[in-house]
């Protein structure tokens, strides 16, 4: 089993998103992969040091499956469109 590939599931082991869920987007090399995990869904580059591989596989491109697997809403991969920032004016 090949665990440094696109798609697999993992649990972070070590950070500020401990024990969440995490899908590796991305292999940049033999210690650093490229990761999205639910509680932070902006994709971040992170060592294989602080990663627990899981046996299951998804394809990463697929915005349901990474959803499912995160256990968070579609909706927040999307990136559903926000109202702009409104400007106040000094006077």
């Amino acid at each position: 089993m090949v665990l440094l590939e696109e798609g697999r599931l993992c649990v972070k082991k070590l950070g500020r998103d401990a024990g969440d869920r995490a899908v590796i987007t991305k292999v940049i090399d033999a210690n650093f992969v490229s990761i999205i995990s639910s509680s932070r869904i902006k994709e971040r580059k992170c060592n294989v040091k602080h990663l627990e591989f899981l046996s299951e596989r998804i394809d990463p491109d697929n915005k349901e499956q990474l959803a499912r697997a995160l256990e968070i809403e579609v909706s927040k991969l999307v990136g559903a469109p926000r109202a702009p920032a409104k400007k106040e004016r000094k006077q």
